[in-house]
């Protein structure tokens, strides 16, 4: 019969060091060749690597997105641009949508352009002078927005 002394000194003392229980190692002739780790002591400085490491590339990441910004400055402002040109239409084209389902607008909307087109080819496309006269306005126009 085990007594209850014998159940005593085979538990674990609780400490900072390892007792042979914690030891891992495989059983069988070639074992001693295998490094004999300690399950406590490997954890701790895995885990605390991989902290050390997320919070030094997080110290960095300031200085490496900056660096990407820098080097691509030129693009991302075109890629800026774009992607605000396309929020712009979808969004106009949004609100002419919801404009057009208001019951009276869309048909007034619709004889507004056509009266603006006929006045604008009566005035400007008929006759030669004022073809010129809108040329003129056209290029002084190109001049003053493009430089």
């Amino acid at each position: 019969m085990i007594t209850m002394m014998e159940t005593q000194a085979q538990q674990p003392i609780p400490g900072n060091s390892p007792s042979p229980q914690d030891i891992l190692s495989f059983s069988g002739e070639n074992n001693r060749s295998l490094p004999k780790l300690s399950a406590t002591e490997e954890i701790e400085p895995q885990w605390q690597q991989i902290g050390k490491q997320i919070i030094e590339f997080l110290n960095k990441l300031p200085e490496y997105l900056g660096s990407i910004v820098n080097n691509n400055k030129q693009g991302l402002i075109t890629l800026v641009l774009i992607l605000s040109a396309l929020v712009t239409v979808k969004v106009a084209m949004a609100l002419l949508d919801s404009v057009n389902d208001l019951p009276l607008l869309q048909p007034i909307f619709e004889l507004i352009g056509l009266f603006y087109s006929c006045w604008f080819a009566f005035r400007y496309l008929l006759k030669f002078e004022t073809r010129q006269e809108l040329f003129h306005k056209f290029n002084s126009f190109k001049q003053k927005s493009l430089g």
